[in-house]
């Protein structure tokens, strides 16, 4: 895909909602956020940008596994059955056990064969070939906006910027229409990427330099693009 009619890509964000609103996540969500392009107000949107706001799994809430023939439950430990099913890592530890079990096919692992929550959530939420980039984090979309911020700064990599320009969809189970309406409308007032830089404190040079260099790294992206870091 090349991008989304304005109206598809709100259409687009209502589904992603209503999944995570209805459906059993491989660890707790806790608020959805778009922004970049959505947010702008622009059509067609070239790149629709998710943010995801989750829990990291201290506790698995898992039901019990399902009986076994014979009649018993099991008590199988998780992590070493899908070690021995998938060669993953860590189900039952960083993603819940239930979900691995209901929705195999969606289970992700990082590079070191642990099951990866951002890649699981992707495959759970996304089409391999549509324009979406997700970012997944621990923290809320505007704590991360500034501690991603700094981290940018520090490394002189301004790829790693989160666009601020966002507006929450979902939190804590309430769905916002209003959010919704004004993403159909265009009603969001929001700065160029560069001045919201500089209402972070970036000076005019910094932010200008950091705002082409986070678009050009957006232009080079193609389907679905997960990022997901734990703060």
């Amino acid at each position: 895909m090349s991008g989304f009619d304005r109206s598809d890509a709100v259409d687009r964000l209502e589904r992603l909602v209503e999944t995570v609103a209805t459906d059993r996540m491989p660890v707790p969500v806790r608020e959805v956020w778009a922004f970049g392009d959505v947010a702008l107000g622009l059509d067609p949107v070239e790149r629709l940008d998710v943010y995801v706001t989750k829990d990291i799994l201290l506790r698995d809430d898992s039901e019990s596994a399902p009986a076994s023939a014979g009649g018993a439950a099991s008590d199988a430990d998780p992590e070493a059955e899908f070690r021995e099913s998938h060669g993953i890592e860590g189900v039952g530890k960083s993603v819940r056990a239930d979900w691995a079990r209901d929705h195999p096919a969606f289970l992700r692992a990082n590079r070191n064969g642990h099951a990866a929550p951002e890649q699981c959530l992707a495959a759970h939420l996304l089409e391999d070939d549509e324009p979406v980039h997700l970012e997944v984090c621990n923290s809320p979309f505007e704590d991360n906006v500034t501690q991603r911020l700094r981290g940018a700064r520090l490394r002189e990599d301004y790829t790693q910027l989160l666009d601020p320009r966002g507006v929450c969809l979902w939190a804590e189970g309430t769905r916002s229409d209003e959010a919704f309406r004004k993403l159909r409308e265009s009603d969001l007032a929001l700065p160029t990427l560069s001045a919201a830089l500089e209402m972070l404190g970036m000076d005019a040079d910094e932010a200008e330099t950091a705002a082409r260099e986070l678009h050009a790294w957006r232009e080079q992206q193609d389907g679905v693009t997960v990022r997901g870091d734990v703060v």
